[in-house]
């Protein structure tokens, strides 16, 4: 089986390891660990753990989505929402934690977790070290803490210019062998700055991604966001990505070439995000081939379409 290794964080992946389940690849999800909002960061203060929102997705998106194991899969996507001391909580990220509790140390509490919800691949950190990610805004500002990036207090019309992770991490040693044995690398998508780059920060990251024969795929957003990535094109996530990655170009960039929906448009500029649009000139200069083709599912909001993003990186194999 040809192995597929897909890197980045948030819900951006999620529907990238939901369709490639559907084929006969081996799926590694390899996941940041520096996320400090919401039911992650207190979990993350409160017992140290590693943060599991992340992992908790991953783990989701590879489950069987019929038979027995569905009601656990319901329960790891259950949110208390009701007021009480568990409002804002996911019941996944609890149970994680209990694992974590029983079995001695996170990764363990992944894998079993991995075993009772029948998951095809296998959901890896990108490292198991405790650090903060930080950000530098074109005034020379400081921002601490991935929630205040991804979620920004500060004027969210500064760039950010450079982004960084205190302490220094290190890559976890089962994601660096899983990057170095991959036939494909698909990275994203995802928010750029608090998903994607995160986990190529990590010491040892650019390492891996040069040992490895492995072709590297960017799959392009489809929006923009407020704060990181405003008013990019297809070509300015590349041109952030690559210097980080140490590589001249990617092998292959998706992108969506799919007209999206006036009313959705107008949505999403009520939250200063617009569709991405794909510079093709500029974006040689970053990729050896541009893929075009409709990935996207609208509905209420815009998402990739698991089906055909999937089948667009299986056609890669």
């Amino acid at each position: 089986m040809k192995s597929i290794v897909v890197i980045g964080g948030g819900s951006g992946i999620f529907n990238v390891l939901k369709g490639l389940k559907k084929y006969p690849v081996s799926i590694t999800s390899i996941v940041t660990t520096f996320d400090n909002g919401g039911s992650t960061g207190i979990l993350r203060d409160e017992f140290g753990m590693l943060p599991p929102g992340d992992l908790r997705r991953s783990l989701v998106a590879l489950a069987p989505e019929t038979g027995n194991g569905t009601t656990l899969r319901d329960l790891f996507t259950f949110r208390f929402e009701e007021k009480s001391s568990l409002q804002g909580h996911s019941f996944g990220n609890l149970f994680l934690q209990a694992l974590t509790a029983i079995s001695g140390d996170e990764i363990s509490a992944v894998k079993k977790a991995s075993e009772l919800l029948g998951i095809k691949g296998t959901v890896l950190p990108i490292s198991i070290d405790d650090s903060q990610l930080c950000a530098i805004l074109e005034n020379g500002k400081i921002i601490k803490g991935e929630t205040n990036i991804d979620i920004p207090k500060h004027d969210g019309n500064l760039k950010i210019k450079k982004i960084y992770l205190e302490p220094e991490a290190t890559i976890y040693r089962e994601a660096y062998e899983a990057i170095i044995a991959a036939d494909i690398v698909v990275i994203g998508p995802g928010d750029l700055y608090t998903s994607i780059l995160p986990n190529v920060l990590v010491r040892g990251f650019v390492e891996a991604a040069k040992k490895s024969k492995a072709k590297f795929v960017y799959v392009a957003n489809i929006m923009t966001k407020w704060g990181e990535t405003n008013d990019y094109a297809a070509s300015d996530f590349c041109a952030a990505i690559l210097p980080y990655l140490k590589k001249k170009k990617f092998d292959f960039v998706l992108c969506n070439n799919t007209s999206l929906k006036p009313i959705l448009i107008k949505k999403y500029e009520s939250e200063k995000a617009i569709p991405i649009f794909v510079d093709s000139k500029e974006l040689r200069k970053y990729t050896k081939k541009i893929i075009e083709k409709d990935l996207v599912y609208q509905s209420d909001v815009v998402r990739h379409d698991a089906k055909k993003l999937a089948a667009a990186i299986v056609a890669l194999v």
